[in-house]
């Protein structure tokens, strides 16, 4: 499953209105979504009375553009490729494209679909932005399995020893080796010669 389910939901959502059950309470604001339900943002007080045991994210705001936090959203999508930004000592990733000038000259590191610009070597600004790029080029994925497989890859070869890679590397190419070609022996020389016996003399008449 490249996309989750409540993905593309998740990121065309309104957050931050005034929820309509809870207005007037201190913590009424919807900046709760559920990822089971797939719905709309809620508030503090309806997760309590309606999602309590369900997966739900909380979303912030940083210059009044919806952000997540890092450690909430990792649990549950692979977000390698998205610049992050640490905001208020939390490290935090942006939810959709910001609206940015074209980037000028000496720009290191750009969005690679919507062109802004970059603090780190990243792929992507958003993860709207690394939807559009698993959609179009397939090359990047959203789904945590896959990145363990190749965590766990990374892992098993980090952690072998010198000789050990050696020698894998050896078996891998005396396999290789061994399926082009077999060695046969060389054909015996046409002209070799044979060998005389000792020989005997005749016997002495009497």
């Amino acid at each position: 499953m490249p996309v989750p389910p409540w993905l593309e939901s998740l990121l065309s959502t309104a957050f931050f209105t005034v929820c309509r059950t809870h207005g007037d309470a201190a913590r009424g604001e919807c900046n709760m979504y559920c990822l089971d339900c797939k719905g709309d943002a809620f508030c503090f007080y309806c997760r309590s009375s309606k999602h309590k045991d369900h997966q739900v994210i909380q979303i912030r705001r940083s210059s009044y553009h919806d952000v997540v936090r890092v450690s909430e959203i990792q649990k549950v999508l692979d977000i390698s490729g998205v610049q992050t930004y640490v905001i208020n000592s939390a490290r935090v990733l942006f939810l959709n494209e910001r609206p940015q000038p074209k980037s000028g000259k000496g720009v290191a590191h750009i969005c690679e679909i919507c062109g802004r610009s970059l603090l780190d070597p990243f792929r992507f600004c958003s993860l709207g932005c690394k939807l559009v790029g698993v959609r179009r080029n397939g090359n990047a994925s959203f789904s945590l399995e896959a990145k363990n497989e190749v965590l766990m890859d990374r892992t098993r070869k980090e952690g072998m020893s010198k000789e050990e890679e050696e020698e894998e590397e050896e078996e891998l190419r005396e396999g290789s080796q061994q399926d082009i070609y077999l060695p046969t022996p060389p054909p015996p020389p046409s002209n070799a010669r044979r060998r005389k016996g000792t020989p005997h003399r005749a016997p002495f008449g009497s």
